[in-house]
């Protein structure tokens, strides 16, 4: 990325520290489960805690690939196979396992955490690709797409929470 060191701003530590908290509640809400659990629905949703944590871990990945190479990285699928890998980001694959998702999700958020530390600068920016859910000619800075990370592995460890409770009774907190 760069051969030059940032300091770590207080802007960049609480960065790592909050994508560490919402990191730790998501993965804490699979603690203990069996990969036939991770696979379950147990509410209406077709949500399940392996997909869950896997389409958090991938997503993040894509980001951070977008804070990298730009606009390409998360392209919006156009054919039957593009739309297949995005549905199959949901459900942990056979032969996939809660732990092996775990493993690279530590790798996804090292990487991450690794970024927020050493960009040479969190106002650099590209062009979002063209979708239906982004605003026409909208940009996005490596510090928008951080909080984006945020917000979503927050919103999912909510999601995560439920359907673990839903699951066997566990909370996450309370």
């Amino acid at each position: 990325m760069t051969t030059a060191t940032p300091t770590l701003t207080a802007e960049r530590a609480d960065l790592l520290e909050t994508l560490a908290a919402h990191r730790h509640f998501l993965r804490y809400t699979v603690r203990g489960l069996t990969d036939d659990q991770a696979r379950r629905r147990p509410t209406a949703s077709e949500l399940t805690l392996g997909g869950l944590l896997k389409h958090v871990a991938h997503q993040e990945a894509g980001w951070v690939r977008f804070v990298l190479e730009g606009p390409e990285a998360i392209a919006t699928p156009t054919d039957d196979a593009g739309f297949q890998n995005w549905a199959d980001e949901f459900v942990l694959l056979p032969g996939e396992t809660l732990e092996g998702v775990l493993a690279e999700y530590a790798e996804i958020a090292e990487r991450t955490d690794e970024l927020v530390r050493m960009i040479p600068d969190l106002d650099a920016s590209h062009p979002l690709p063209e979708a239906p859910w982004f605003q026409p000619g909208a940009v996005r800075s490596a510090r928008r797409v951080f909080l984006h990370v945020v917000a979503e592995t927050a919103q999912h460890a909510g999601h995560a929470d439920i359907l673990r409770e839903s699951l066997d009774g566990q909370k996450t907190m309370g």
